[in-house]
């Protein structure tokens, strides 16, 4: 399958590069934002830890694109850089090459900072309860999260980004939730809801947006998850960082993706359908049901090369880290920025 180039930012190195074998990014000093670190929300060693702040703020609608595609950056890069390019069509060979995840000094590192994305969520507090029982068993710091904490991530991304009230985003455990509240902000006309939800394609993509799957049930569209809202579902959302339809690529950053915080590949299809990833049925993979829009004044298209994240990068970043990025980034946008 030929490559098609990011516009300035995606050399297609590698189907999936391990969190495991790259070099993160430390969290950046405050100076280069205000946001609180997710592991400064919570206290204690693994085994031990308690949620101290789970509190957030409102802040003005157009400060929320940048602020939702900065901070997702920043926690790629703090867990490692890990790329799934789920353009490629090339099978797990069977040794775990595409599904390598954390090992244990990793899993210790991130433990306060997943934590931290629980501390926001309704109901963290009792999963953090629940995890610390795991902790102190067997298999200490380095066992899994009992539960998927990929809405969690999300819930503290867009907490940090300001959308604090539950009526402008729904914080929850489970995507499903704030997935819901946009299909009712689009059927219901809820001018306070931050997210309105579409089928993949109906509306521009824009970093800052949502793209959304379920595995069970298996949705295809809107109208599916419509007959069964208010219902538990298995879904996950993604967060759009940089969109370059006329290059068929999108990046999305999420979390617990192969239990990190990756950076998708996705392909766009048809028109603009998406398509992510399914091993067992690759390369087609499951659709995007969702693409909940931001209700947000539009930002330039470069927030995801021009984050400070990427900035530190390019001036005094670590030499490990630099090397890792650049396996996904490309070189214009690591020069030093004064």
């Amino acid at each position: 399958m030929k490559r098609l180039v990011l516009s300035l930012t995606i050399l297609l190195a590698a189907p999936f590069v391990g969190s495991a074998q790259q070099a993160p990014l430390d969290h950046l000093p405050r100076r280069h934002g205000d946001g609180l670190p997710p592991s400064g929300r919570v206290a204690g060693a693994p085994g031990a830890m308690t949620i101290q702040q789970a509190g957030c703020r409102d802040v003005p609608a157009a400060q929320i694109r940048r602020r939702i595609v900065e901070l997702a950056v920043q926690e790629w890069a703090y867990f490692g850089f890990a790329i799934v390019d789920q353009t490629e069509t090339e099978e797990d060979d069977g040794r775990g090459r595409r599904g390598r995840r954390p090992g244990d000094a990793q899993s210790t590192r991130v433990a306060d900072s997943i934590a931290g994305y629980w501390a926001v969520a309704p109901g963290g507090d009792w999963i953090l309860t629940s995890q610390n029982k795991i902790w102190n068993g067997l298999d200490g710091v380095s066992a899994r999260w009992r539960f998927p904490w990929s809405a969690a991530f999300v819930s503290w991304v867009m907490c940090e980004s300001g959308l604090g009230a539950p009526d402008r985003f729904q914080r929850a455990i489970a995507h499903h939730v704030y997935i819901d509240q946009s299909i009712r902000a689009r059927d219901q006309n809820a001018q306070r809801a931050a997210f309105v939800a579409y089928d993949a394609g109906e509306a521009p993509l824009a970093p800052g947006d949502l793209l959304c799957t379920a595995r069970r049930p298996a949705y295809r569209a809107l109208a599916d998850r419509r007959r069964q809202i208010g219902a538990g579902a298995r879904t996950h959302c993604d967060i759009v960082v940089k969109a370059d339809v006329a290059t068929e690529r999108i990046l999305a950053i999420g979390g617990n993706v192969r239990g990190t915080v990756g950076l998708k590949i996705i392909g766009t299809r048809n028109g603009g359908e998406l398509r992510v990833e399914n091993r067992t049925e690759a390369p087609r993979g499951r659709p995007v049901f969702a693409h909940l829009k931001l209700r947000a004044a539009p930002s330039d298209g470069d927030a995801f090369d021009t984050s400070p994240t990427i900035k530190a990068l390019g001036c005094a970043g670590p030499a490990g880290a630099r090397r890792a990025a650049s396996r996904a980034v490309a070189a214009d946008a690591l020069r030093c920025t004064d």
